[in-house]
């Protein structure tokens, strides 16, 4: 695909989804970048989302297993404890071990990426970069 094509999972790549049950849909926006984390999160909350970050892939472990969010936006290159790490992490825990958790990256879907982050346990891919509108949408297509 070309770099300037907009990339997003339709459906989910593994069958996990959440339920609302009436409750407000909780995300937890995973970003070492603080500022973009932060923009991330001020949009969603926007589309009636209620939104925390975390600085880091421990932040993200530590927030996620006692907030219980029903989805995890989680970027992949961060120091320490990178997005791999955090999501083996969180998968290990009972708490979290079901949570939606979306790689919302800058590396390209190529089949290598795509393969990898299957391996390890994420539900989908968003590249950063793209509309942050279609980015609601693919954390809603989780919704069952």
């Amino acid at each position: 695909m070309h770099s300037n094509t907009i990339k997003i999972a339709s459906h989910p790549w593994i069958r996990r989804s959440f339920e609302l049950a009436g409750m407000p849909l909780r995300v937890l926006v995973v970003d070492d970048n603080q500022n973009a984390a932060a923009a991330m999160a001020s949009y969603l909350s926007f589309e009636s989302m209620e939104c925390r970050v975390a600085f880091g892939g421990l932040e993200a472990i530590a927030i996620g297993t006692h907030w219980a969010p029903h989805v995890i936006l989680m970027d992949i290159s961060m120091p320490e404890c990178n997005g791999y790490e955090a999501t083996f992490a969180l998968r290990q825990d009972s708490r979290t071990s079901e949570t939606v958790i979306v790689a919302f990256t800058a590396l390209d879907d190529d089949g290598d990426v795509h393969k990898h982050l299957v391996d390890h346990s994420f539900d989908g891919y968003s590249q950063k970069g793209q509309p942050p509108n279609m980015l609601a949408a693919l954390v809603m297509s989780f919704r069952h």
